[in-house]
């Protein structure tokens, strides 16, 4: 009998162990992702939405606009896609919001294409997939705040795409916020990674 419960004793640890070690290595992955700039030249840079306020993009949405204007004169890509449909009540999109402020700032109109029907990350570039599909085109460089740089490749390369990350090294998160963000990516990669991100 106490050598059964030893051994359960054991089994226990080691899971727990196995989970946590789990849990580590992808949060290491979150953070490394978020600080490795893979920029280089793509069909589409593709700019994952965030909250608009009545067609002004958020200061999140902004920072990760601004890398945008920032990597656009390089001539990494011909097209940029905006991202993010709106929540009830919302006379704009994020896409739209985005596209606006990108053509503000030296952006050509007729080089960005509007993905404003995703709610979610993986609606987003799963829409984003199809548009970039129909051109006959798949390699993008995804612009968005550190943390959320791995999910948003692994998505990416899921519906796919073939994906690379450049974060916005301006994002509002910062801290604490941060920290927090980190870890619940983690958690949510470690388990998208086990059920499929589209079932999250």
């Amino acid at each position: 009998m106490q050598r059964n419960v030893r051994r359960a004793v054991r089994v226990l640890l080691l899971l727990v162990v196995a989970v946590a070690g789990y849990f580590v290595i992808t949060l290491f992955q979150v953070w490394s992702t978020g600080r490795a700039d893979q920029a280089r030249a793509v069909d589409a840079i593709v700019v994952m939405g965030a909250a608009q306020y009545d067609g002004d993009p958020s200061p999140q949405l902004a920072a990760r606009l601004d890398h945008v204007v920032e990597l656009w004169p390089e001539g990494l890509a011909p097209l940029v896609v905006v991202t993010g449909g709106n929540q009830p009540g919302d006379r704009f999109t994020e896409a739209q919001a985005s596209a606006d402020y990108l053509a503000e700032r030296g952006v050509p109109q007729d080089a960005i294409v509007l993905e404003d029907q995703g709610r979610t990350s993986y609606e987003s570039l799963q829409g984003v997939a199809d548009l970039l599909a129909a051109r006959g085109l798949d390699s993008v460089l995804v612009v968005t705040d550190p943390y959320h740089s791995l999910r948003s490749r692994l998505i990416a390369r899921d519906v796919g795409l073939t994906a690379y990350v450049s974060a916005t090294p301006t994002s509002v998160v910062t801290g604490g916020e941060s920290f927090g963000r980190h870890l619940r990516e983690a958690a949510g990669i470690a388990v998208g990674r086990l059920v499929g991100f589209d079932n999250l």
